[in-house]
């Protein structure tokens, strides 16, 4: 307040001022300042405090979703974990004991990739690595990432079980996932089978939907003919008799046409679907385009059938002006039809079997010819339909390797390469597809080629293009009933109603995926992983199903982990009843999605801790993910959900809202942020974002945060000084207090009830919006606008003073505690710097704000006051701005209030106060029309005018120096009384 020492008595009254004073620093240092708050934790060991104070308290469990050990962490793995946290901490603090157990996923091809790179980088293959070897190499790349992420994720603040989290590769992990997985083998729920399943010659492997990405690619396309070889019972070539003009021209060389984007699957073609649905005819091509360059594979008098939908496009592929149609063609002509291979007459040897046409659900005529070429190996519709016209799997030829190159199957082709696996150009189009292509125009069968772009499937890790190959896999049934009667596919949807959702919008997606899902392909041809544990009867195929052998492959796998299965000799589980010679040991290992699918029973039942968890956090890619694995284990298992509830977050863009990237330039990675502004701006933006959707971060972002935090680091520090010496002692009685005070206390009960009821919704944003108002509007704008003077000058026995800072006492343990989930950091140096005894903040519960604080005739009648408030400093500002006052305690001015319940309002208040002006007129008449008013509050109108007296040396105000005390002419006599007080103590000392 008062700089001026030339006072009547010669007195410089600054050091009688009530100032604030605290050792909390202005300048928070949070990238300095942090890592020795996690030290603090660790050293008192806070996770083990916080598990011994919420004994007895129901439990709360969220059950953390394993990241890959493979990497740093990016932008997304923090807005994740910080999200976890925000729950925890939230739960806890509201009276849960709220356990958190961090994980890893440890095994699979993310990992596995890694290793293999390590390995061609010292110029070996990992066919030229043992076994053995490579599982160790993938284990200790492992552990080495877990230890690197486990500090990059306590360096957020997140607090957790990091001395023992959960890890995949663990043997007692492992020995689960084997126990879960016989579960399911032994529960007639797991076959095998030939399907057509993802297949990535690159990490050869077969690849879960979950491990797929769509992108676009060019791809060959070509219309092929097939022979008509015969009708029914009569052959091509043995003449017909009485036939009809269709039967005849289907007779005399005409040909099925189809047409296809992989034309390396000719040499697969066993078959042709058609629709019962489309309409066909025979078509003769009658006229060329003139003037071609080249010269095209039709001639006029060539007879195609295709579907009438799409004869204009065929015959425009193939470069035909004028065609005509000869008749239609039934479906049941269509059925009696067997064609001809079309490499049949291409000298390669092999393609003499005949091609029969079936009919399919799958056809449509919305593109192509309305004929597909049906391929059973190499497409799911196409396997689906081979097998419902009564044919087997037996006859479904194997026709590409583990590397995705030609086998004997394939005469004429054998080892071409599908898709090139290494080298400059891995994943573009190897030689098949040409040769194929050559091929078929050698045998007279190319109708017509082109380029197209598609959007096609392609492995998530390596970016190159997979293919569907039929190949022996394990697959776990969804429509398969068990012995409650039920398919897996019913459990799951049944558990998915059950569930909540946040936001709800989530059930919709997983239910989705759900219903409609195949069956889970759980077998990988890889090494890194838990095996499937299975031994097969080499004569029926059928699985081993005893509980001895299957306990020794349990307590094996316990005592050495996977690799148990692989080294350990099929006679020592097997035991004296079997005979090793009769079964296969089975030496796929599990699908990675299959061992996260089990983290609920190793890390949740095992451990002896609420099952099932009552949140499960991941972002919206989990729900073809993790959320559905687990689901789908459990329901299998277990007949239900491992989960209560689901939240979904969205993914980080940049601020422009495209994809963050390291080619754009645009990624901000979480080391960055804490090595330049602490991770408590980043957790500010998480508990203040909206998750749901795809949040925003970036330079800009980080500077608002930064802007936000400041803010409110100044209320904190504010707090904190005009707290310093409060004791007990001054504290004031809610109904003695002024009714600022009252209404100080009303305001905390609402901002109580809603972020109590957003922590129960996980709506962190909602709640983060209402503490940040608050806390800058109510408290920081006017409450301590309002109060300062009473702070600074008021004796320190007066009630008014007193009440404020009995109020700014529960609005420093409120403001503490509700932020203290997100600003970590910052609230534990506030508190432990006023209660050093206390403990940390993080082991309080949010404040129980007193039911009668609430009174909503005091918030009544504040509204009111706050409103004319708010036309009286728009008047004052523009005083100011015109420099006709300096501060607003210059100011006297003429307040017009004819709404008499605005003016009711002031009764027993002392409205200078609330405009923090030296005097004030209230008045009820009508206002001049040059007074200011504004347009949204109706009824108030203000003239300025200069206050009349002399200026306090102490508190500023304008005062009447007649009512000055005569030992202090200089003050006021309010702050008289203040230094008389302040002499009493100082002096007498």
């Amino acid at each position: 307040m008062s700089n001026d020492t030339n006072t009547p008595e010669g007195r410089d009254y600054r050091e009688t001022l009530f100032l604030p004073t605290t050792d909390f620093p202005m300048r928070a240092g949070l990238p300095k300042v942090e890592p020795v708050w996690l030290e603090k934790w660790d050293e008192e060991n806070l996770y083990e405090a916080l598990r011994e104070d919420a004994k007895g308290r129901p439990e709360f469990m969220i059950h953390d979703g394993p990241p890959y050990a493979n990497g740093h962490l990016h932008i997304g793995h923090a807005m994740n974990k910080i999200l976890k946290d925000l729950v925890v901490r939230t739960k806890q603090m509201s009276g849960f004991d709220a356990d958190y157990i961090p994980g890893w996923d440890c095994h699979g091809l993310p990992i596995e990739w890694k290793v293999e790179e390590q390995f061609r980088q010292k110029g070996k293959a990992k066919r030229d690595v043992d076994p053995s070897e490579f599982r160790k190499a993938c284990r200790e790349y492992a552990t080495e990432w877990v230890g690197i992420q486990r500090e990059e994720f306590k360096r957020l603040g997140v607090v957790g079980n990091w001395d023992d989290p959960y890890l995949t590769m663990d043997y007692a992990s492992e020995a689960t996932i084997v126990e879960e997985f016989l579960k399911v083998g032994m529960s007639g729920q797991m076959r095998r089978g030939s399907k057509p399943v993802m297949w990535s010659p690159v990490e050869q492997t077969a690849l879960a939907e979950a491990e797929v990405e769509y992108e676009d690619r060019k791809a060959n396309v070509i219309w092929v003919k097939f022979p008509i070889a015969s009708i029914g019972p009569t052959l091509v070539r043995g003449g017909l008799e009485e036939h009809d003009e269709v039967l005849k021209g289907l007779a005399s060389g005409a040909a099925i046409v189809i047409w296809t984007t992989t034309p390396w699957t000719i040499p697969a073609n066993r078959a042709v679907s058609y629709s019962p649905s489309i309409a066909y005819s025979l078509y003769e091509c009658t006229e060329l385009e003139a003037d071609l360059p080249f010269e095209p594979w039709i001639k006029p008098g060539d007879r195609l059938v295709v579907a009438d939908a799409r004869v204009e496009t065929v015959m425009g592929a193939a470069k035909a002006a004028k065609w005509k149609k000869v008749g239609s063609v039934s479906t049941d002509t269509l059925s009696k039809l067997t064609l001809a291979h079309p490499l049949r007459d291409a000298d390669l040897g092999g393609y003499q079997f005949d091609v029969p046409m079936l009919s399919g659900d799958h056809v449509t005529d919305d593109a192509g010819t309305g004929f597909v070429h049906t391929a059973p190996s190499h497409g799911e519709d196409d396997y689906n339909v081979w097998l419902s016209s009564g044919r087997s799997t037996a006859d479904i030829p194997e026709t590409l390797d583990d590397l995705g190159c030609y086998t004997k199957e394939c005469p004429g082709f054998e080892g071409l390469d599908v898709i090139r696996i290494d080298g400059k150009k891995r994943g573009q189009d190897g030689k098949a597809n040409k040769a194929v292509m050559d091929a078929v125009m050698g045998a007279g069968n190319l109708l017509a080629r082109g380029m197209t772009t598609l959007r096609d499937a392609h492995s998530w890790r390596s970016k190159a293009p997979v293919i569907r190959r039929a190949t022996p896999q394990w697959f776990i049934s969804m429509d398969v009933a068990d012995e409650s009667g039920k398919t897996l596919r019913e459990k799951a949807m049944a558990a998915i109603a059950e569930t909540k959702f946040t936001p709800e919008r989530g059930r919709a997606r997983l239910s989705s995926m759900v219903e409609g899902r195949p069956d889970w392909l759980i077998s990988r041809q890889r090494a890194w992983g838990v095996p499937l544990t299975l031994f097969v009867n080499k004569q029926t195929g059928d699985i081993l199903n005893d509980s001895d052998v299957n306990d020794r492959i349990v307590a094996a796998v316990e005592q050495g982990g996977a690799d148990a299965w692989f080294v350990t000799s099929s006679d020592i589980f097997l035991g004296d009843q079997y005979n090793a010679e009769d079964f296969e040991k089975v030496t796929d290992i599990l699908d990675v999605w299959f061992d996260s699918g089990t983290t609920h029973a190793f890390t949740l039942e095992k451990r002896g801790l609420k099952w099932p968890a009552d949140l499960y956090l991941e972002g919206s890619d989990q729900h073809r993910g993790w959320f559905q694995s687990s689901l789908l284990e459990s329901c299998a298992t277990r007949g239900r959900a491992p989960y209560e509830g689901v939240l979904t977050h969205g993914f980080v863009v940049a601020q422009d809202g495209r994809k963050m990237s390291k080619s754009l330039g645009n990624g901000i990675e979480p080391d960055e942020v804490c090595k330049q502004f602490g991770a408590e701006i980043m957790r500010i933006w998480v508990g203040s974002t909206d998750y749901t959707d795809d949040p925003a971060f970036g330079k800009d972002i980080i500077a608002a945060n930064v802007d936000s935090y400041r803010k409110l680091r100044n209320t904190m520090r504010y707090l904190l000084g005009a707290l310093h010496g409060f004791d007990d002692s001054e504290r004031v009685a809610v109904q003695d207090m002024p009714s600022l005070e009252q209404w100080m206390l009303h305001r905390l009960t609402e901002v109580d009830a809603k972020v109590r009821a957003a922590f129960e919704a996980y709506d962190f944003q909602a709640a983060f919006k209402e503490l940040q108002v608050f806390t800058n509007n109510d408290v920081s704008a006017v409450y301590f606008d309002i109060r300062k003077d009473s702070l600074y000058c008021d004796a320190p026995d007066d009630i008014r003073r007193r009440s404020c800072r009995t109020v700014m006492d529960e609005l420093f343990k409120c403001l503490t505690a509700w932020f203290a989930p997100v600003m970590v950091f910052t609230c534990e140096e506030a508190w432990r710097l006023r209660f050093p005894e206390a403990g940390s903040v993080h082991l309080r519960q949010f404040p129980q704000v007193p039911a009668e604080w609430k009174n909503e005739a005091v918030a009544s009648k504040w509204s009111k006051l706050f409103k004319v408030r708010r036309v009286v400093l728009g008047a004052l500002e523009i005083e100011r701005r015109e420099k006709r006052i300096g501060s607003s305690l210059e100011a006297a001015p003429d307040v017009y209030i004819s709404d008499a319940e605005l003016l009711a309002a002031f009764d027993g208040e002392v409205a200078a106060d609330i405009f923090i002006t030296s005097d004030v007129n209230l008045k009820s008449e009508t206002a001049p029309e040059t007074a200011f008013s504004m347009d949204d509050i109706e009824g108030v109108a203000v003239v300025s005018a200069k206050a009349e007296g002399v200026k306090c040396a102490r508190s500023w105000k304008i005062f009447d120096p007649a009512t000055a005390l005569p030992e202090f002419p200089g003050i006021t006599p309010r702050d008289a009384k203040a230094v008389m007080a302040w002499d009493k103590v100082n002096k007498s000392a």
